[in-house]
């Protein structure tokens, strides 16, 4: 996680987030100065940005909603209050309604953004200020220093080439906290083509079939939200193991970006949040896979599975199959 420090001062009425990156400071404001880069890491995961609208100017506006895993949409409002391009820019941040504007509850709050060389790279200082100590409380107990500290956590693979990011390193397991985790893979191969292999039944059964020596004996899609979908293996031959299978509900279905479920093993009552997102650049199509379970013990439970293992041999399966021809 690139977040080094978070401190929040009741007296000044801020909070203070600091974070490092290896990247020079024109590529992070490239970054924070691009609505469509800026999209794919302000939000924490599984409540990615839209930006409708950019006046990047002091006076201007640049409007957004967040997309919640429920369908939710709340609206957010920045208006830039200085721009010192490469190295800081201000803000006034407020949530907003569906017209987009400012609304008074949460507290709009002011932003700097500061961005300073290192010999590493760039060092970010992010500082929130607020207009009372119930207004810092209030969104500090929204949830408002783990939501940046997820946010910027996806800033990396922003600031690299995709394939230089990702490309041979397999699929990738990152602990975010206690109950999440993001899993991501690059395959070599166009978004709208992977998006079909997720969800069209024919071709789902051609690879995503964990390690060799299983089958897929059920293949139920859903391809709308409150659809529901259920998905069936069983060994092969001598291969040893037992019949299992997971099904849910869809809960967010926008081809060929995003689709959201839950997901519980059939037979039992856990349930985990599936956030699965794709990215295309050059050719190749980053699929990220964000999971919130219910607590640690379970997650660590599914994880000790193997499940990563599985879902690797099923990827490579996808571009040996699926993606070649």
């Amino acid at each position: 996680m690139p977040v080094t420090d978070v401190i929040t001062d009741a007296d000044n009425l801020t909070m203070t987030v600091i974070a490092d990156f290896a990247a020079p400071v024109e590529r992070l404001w490239d970054a924070y100065s691009d609505p469509r880069q800026l999209e794919r890491f302000w939000g924490p995961p599984g409540w990615p940005a839209t930006f409708t609208a950019w006046d990047h100017a002091v006076g201007g506006r640049a409007h957004y909603r967040m997309n919640g895993p429920h369908g939710e949409t709340p609206g957010g409002l920045w208006e830039f209050l200085a721009i010192e391009e490469p190295h800081r820019f201000e803000v006034l941040d407020s949530f907003a309604d569906e017209n987009g504007a400012p609304v008074d509850e949460p507290p709009a709050t002011r932003m700097t953004f500061e961005f300073a060389s290192t010999d590493d790279g760039t060092r970010m200082v992010t500082t929130s200020h607020f207009p009372s100590v119930e207004a810092l409380e209030q969104l500090v107990g929204m949830g408002m220093v783990e939501g940046l500290k997820l946010a910027m956590s996806q800033l990396d693979v922003v600031l690299q080439d995709l394939r230089e990011y990702a490309q041979g390193k397999g699929t990738r397991v990152e602990l975010l906290d206690d109950t999440h985790v993001r899993i991501t893979r690059l395959v070599n191969g166009p978004r709208e083509l992977v998006w079909r292999a997720h969800h069209d039944p024919e071709l789902i059964r051609k690879w995503m079939l964990g390690p060799d020596g299983w089958e897929m004996t059920e293949c139920v899609v859903g391809t709308e939200p409150g659809a529901s979908y259920r998905n069936s293996w069983a060994p092969v031959g001598d291969t040893e193991g037992e019949p299992f299978g997971f099904e849910g509900e869809v809960l967010v279905f926008d081809p060929p970006r995003r689709s959201v479920t839950t997901e519980r093993m059939q037979g039992m009552p856990t349930e985990t949040l599936n956030d699965l997102n794709l990215y295309e650049e050059d050719g190749a199509t980053l699929i990220t896979v964000f999971i919130e379970y219910p607590d640690k013990d379970t997650r660590d439970m599914i994880l000790a599975t193997g499940m990563a293992d599985g879902m690797e041999a099923s990827y490579a399966r996808l571009e040996s199959t699926l993606l070649a021809v």
